[in-house]
């Protein structure tokens, strides 16, 4: 017969808490290193501006749904002539969307695109009286536009201090780790969060202009990069900053 097996006294071992302890950092860096990088980014560019270029709202909104896939530079080009005669709602209704369609053939989606401005336009009459909204959420609402899209224009038309992450900014926020994230969502909240207050408005042209010519998707210019001392990026390849100089100064000094 066999002896029965005591009895396990011993305290139950309790169960990991699926809750964290503590919340995950929403950057590497201090408020003190952010500051740095930020006042770098502004004496760089006091006044930094987008480069799509328009005559005002309407034209910046269209500028924007047009721009998706496509370059500033391509959009520019489609974009002058048409801006010339259809800067309003109301005469871009008028050109309709197979003339439309003959201004932007240039730009990738042009057929899905013209579409969406023409329906965009009509939006914009029979919801707004013609006018752009500076909201979000009535922004949002209009065919074409999208989260991104709203906030550059809440941002470059109407001054608000909004983050509009396009893959320039996704990027550079999780390669310096300054604000990383796996969505742009989870990004913008972030670097809302950790931004300071005086430098949001242009926070958001700073580090688009940042990653279009200096910490590049193939391959980040290091040495032309004026944070390089500060960044905590895994690939940097020097930790001494580019010379702190504004942008127009030394383009007039590379002139002589």
């Amino acid at each position: 017969m066999q002896k029965p097996k005591p009895e396990n006294t011993a305290p139950a071992k309790p169960k990991a808490s699926r809750k964290t302890t503590s919340k995950k950092a929403l950057t590497a860096y201090s408020p003190q290193q952010i500051e740095e990088i930020f006042r770098r980014f502004r004496v760089q560019r006091p006044e930094p501006k987008g480069e799509l270029e328009h005559v005002n709202p309407f034209t910046l909104l269209v500028a924007v749904v047009l721009s998706a896939q496509a370059t500033d530079v391509g959009v520019n080009k489609a974009t002058r002539p048409l801006f010339k005669i259809a800067d309003t709602p109301e005469k871009m209704l008028t050109l309709g969307e197979e003339k439309l369609g003959g201004y932007i053939r240039t730009i990738g989606l042009w057929r899905n695109k013209a579409k969406n401005v023409i329906a965009l336009c009509e939006a914009l009459i029979r919801d707004h009286s013609g006018e752009v909204p500076g909201d979000r959420e009535a922004l949002t609402k209009l065919p074409g536009v999208g989260r991104k899209t709203a906030n550059v224009v809440l941002n470059m038309a109407f001054g608000q201090p909004t983050m509009a992450v396009d893959t320039h900014i996704f990027r550079i926020a999780n390669r310096i780790e300054l604000a990383p994230g796996k969505t742009p969502e989870e990004v913008e909240r972030n670097l809302l969060s950790v931004i300071p207050d005086q430098f949001l408005r242009h926070a958001h042209h700073w580090l688009i202009l940042h990653g279009r010519y200096v910490c590049k998707a193939r391959k980040p210019d290091c040495p032309a990069c004026i944070i390089a001392d500060i960044c905590k990026a895994p690939e940097k390849t020097t930790d001494v900053p580019a010379p702190l100089v504004p942008i127009e100064a030394r383009r007039e000094a590379e002139k002589v």
